[in-house]
């Protein structure tokens, strides 16, 4: 017999896979998901509202008309504000406009509210303040409603409303000023 050559056989090497940068990118993955689940959620303000049937109510059993503790605010364009105490036509003070700011609208929430809250005590209910409603006007900018929702929360005014219908009298009286 001729003396062949050996066939050279190559080793077979156990494969093996290395799932270290694997486990590294899955909690990379599993870490950004949850930092955008949390950040995908919407915020939001917590609004009080008050009873729908207050036009009809008109007196609250505990002496304080609800009228009295109206506080109407209409926002129109330009950063403009009236504002009016009870209900229009039958409203204590007579419309006037106000403006923005810790002297303006901060100062007349905080000082009429204060009044509300303290006639209320005198009948027993000291957490009766006032119901603010808010109506802004189609002309009225996205800022100036994030405003006043923070001068809410600054004159420490819980119950308040976002209504968008303006009556006559009220569009007459934002058209007027």
């Amino acid at each position: 017999m001729q003396n062949l050559p050996k066939k050279i056989r190559s080793k077979k090497l156990n494969a093996r896979v290395d799932l270290t940068a694997m486990v590294s990118i899955s909690f990379l993955l599993i870490i950004f998901f949850m930092v955008v689940g949390e950040l995908s959620k919407p915020k939001v303000i917590d609004l009080s509202l008050p009873n729908k049937d207050y036009e009809i109510a008109g007196v609250i059993t505990c002496g304080v008309g609800m009228s009295d503790r109206i506080i109407t605010v209409l926002l129109g364009d330009n950063d403009k504000i009236i504002l009016y105490h009870g209900l229009l036509g039958f409203e204590s003070d007579s419309p006037k406009e106000i403006k923005y700011g810790k002297n303006g609208i901060r100062q007349e929430l905080f000082n009429r509210n204060k009044t509300i809250l303290e006639y209320s005590a005198k009948f027993g209910r000291s957490n009766r303040g006032a119901i603010v409603i808010i109506k802004p006007s189609k002309k009225t900018n996205f800022k100036n409603l994030v405003d006043i929702l923070d001068e809410m929360a600054i004159a420490k005014i819980d119950t308040y409303t976002i209504v968008n219908e303006f009556t006559p009298e009220e569009s007459k009286l934002v058209a007027e000023n």
